[in-house]
């Protein structure tokens, strides 16, 4: 059994050891719950770790796995609907993207729209939202002016 981590980097992140595995993958950014739980339950089956376990008890090995878990979760058996890059229009493959690749390729999606100057593209570039939310009452940003009272004669 491996000495237990109060902290461990996983995926370029610090995570609290003391978190169970799942919860603990949440905390990366691009992972989110059922991502995550759908890890552990892989992870689970090929080590025999529960995923209840503190991550924080896995040893170096166990930690290799859940990153190649993380970097390549199609060839380990997780469903296609769970990962966060279908059909990638550049590759055309199905890929998930986490912490920093994930910001850059959205960021390189928003250009790409402002570029080519589609309805999209317009609304990022003006701020406005851009999935047919209404601005009348949502969405507004700035200094709050708030109603003024009529001033008594």
């Amino acid at each position: 059994m491996a000495e237990f981590k109060g902290r461990l980097r996983i995926a370029g992140r610090d995570i609290d050891g003391n978190l169970p595995i799942p919860k603990a993958l949440r905390r990366i950014k691009g992972v989110g719950i059922n991502f995550a739980d759908s890890i552990a339950k892989v992870f689970f089956e090929s080590t025999g770790v529960q995923p209840t376990e503190k991550i924080g008890t896995l040893d170096d090995n166990q930690i290799k796995i859940v990153e190649d878990i993380l970097s390549s979760p199609t060839k380990h058996g997780i469903a296609t609907y769970l990962i966060n890059r279908r059909n990638d229009p550049e590759t055309g493959e199905d890929t998930h993207l986490i912490s920093s690749d994930l910001d850059f390729t959205i960021k390189q999606d928003k250009e790409k729209h402002m570029a080519i100057k589609s309805w999209r593209g317009v609304r990022f570039s003006a701020g406005l939202p851009v999935r047919g939310q209404r601005t009348r009452t949502m969405g507004r940003k700035g200094k709050t002016l708030g109603v003024q009272r009529k001033k008594k004669k």
